[in-house]
């Protein structure tokens, strides 16, 4: 089925991104770096994580109510191994954090083989698959998971939302083998809020087993959605707890209290952020059949995968992929009418008309 698309130059939707949070306080760096992830969501046909929720969720959790702190330094806390590091993110804005800390990483990882940062009191760096991708198509094998800003999913067998959605995100450097970087990167539930969010804005029915309402009983509704269920049953419940239990080392405070007011005035509210990064020379000994180099054993086992019968099958990053080559191909970043109309909130105070569908010329794909 098709559908009309509508074509905002990324220089103006960037500009307005920028000029957004620069607005809510957030510095100079902070804004680029939150266009940039705006950016990069919207290329890769990530609509549930583009500027429309990043800057909803400022409202609900960030500067618009104190928790966010802009400007924020992040502090770097004593280790004694070389490899990794610890640090306090002060509440400072997610994306600058995250872009920061996967390239500190990167540096590592040249250095010792492996990097590792984890971040405690962090704040909500949205998508993990935008700073697996930037790491994989730089050649390096990258993961990253972070604690929710709210408890949403309720664990398997329960009815109350004590966890996050907890998403886990890898990067691959598979550009050689197939043409891109596979990413696997998905929210713990069976659906991310941002996109029940999305179904309610289009007035499009949730999919069974998706979410449930206020009294714990299954919903397809959007409106009534209030929490969601982890994707897999008991699977993706263990999947959401690994977030909750890297966060707990790290130094979070309970999950049913983040990001509200509830329980002792001394519990943390905030989340945590991990990042690794592998160089793929660390991983192999040079030991391959038939004297393969390391790249043509990739592309040979993934042919293999895809091999008689499975040559239909989608690797994942791969529609990722597809969206940022139409995206480059009509030279602008592509939004629905619903997500045009959407805009407009965000010019509120800007000295800029808010965006109208008809200000942009439209491609039907």
């Amino acid at each position: 089925m098709s559908e009309t698309w509508f074509i905002v130059p990324a220089e103006k939707h960037d500009d307005l991104v920028a000029r957004a949070y620069s607005a809510r306080g957030y510095s100079a760096d902070e804004a680029r770096d939150a266009a940039r992830f705006c950016h990069s969501a919207a290329r890769h046909g990530i609509r549930t994580h583009n500027a429309l929720k990043a800057l909803h969720l400022d409202d609900l959790f960030g500067s618009k109510v104190g928790r966010w702190t802009p400007g924020a330094e992040v502090e770097k806390l004593p280790s004694r191994f070389a490899a990794s590091e610890a640090w306090d993110g002060h509440n400072k804005l997610g994306q600058a954090v995250a872009y920061r800390a996967m390239e500190r990483c990167m540096e590592l990882a040249d250095q010792y083989g492996i990097g590792m940062v984890s971040v405690d009191n962090a704040t909500h760096y949205l998508w993990g698959g935008g700073y697996v991708i930037d790491a994989a198509l730089k050649g390096y094998i990258a993961y990253t998971n972070c604690t929710s800003a709210t408890s949403e999913v309720v664990p398997f067998g329960g009815k109350t939302p004590t966890m996050g959605t907890n998403p886990h995100s890898w990067g691959f450097p598979t550009q050689e083998a197939v043409g891109f970087p596979i990413v696997i990167d998905w929210a713990t539930s069976t659906v991310a809020m941002g996109r029940v969010q999305q179904f309610a804005r289009e007035g499009k029915e949730l999919g069974p087993g998706w979410a449930v309402d206020a009294e714990g009983k299954p919903t397809t509704d959007p409106n009534r959605a209030v929490a969601l269920l982890p994707f897999g049953a008991h699977k993706g419940y263990g999947l959401g707890l690994i977030d909750e239990l890297y966060a707990a080392f790290i130094g979070g405070g309970l999950p049913s209290v983040r990001g509200t007011a509830k329980g002792d005035a001394q519990e943390k509210r905030g989340s945590t952020f991990f990042f690794q990064c592998i160089h793929p020379e660390a991983l192999h000994g040079h030991n391959y059949a038939l004297g393969r180099t390391p790249k043509e054993n990739v592309k040979a086992c993934l042919a293999d995968i895809l091999g008689p019968g499975n040559e239909k099958c989608l690797l994942p990053g791969e529609l990722e992929a597809k969206s940022a080559r139409l995206t480059d191909q009509h030279g602008g970043l592509l939004f629905t009418r619903a997500e045009i109309e959407s805009f407009a909130h965000l010019t509120d105070g800007l000295a800029e008309p808010p965006w109208k569908p008809e200000d942009f010329t439209t491609v039907t794909l």
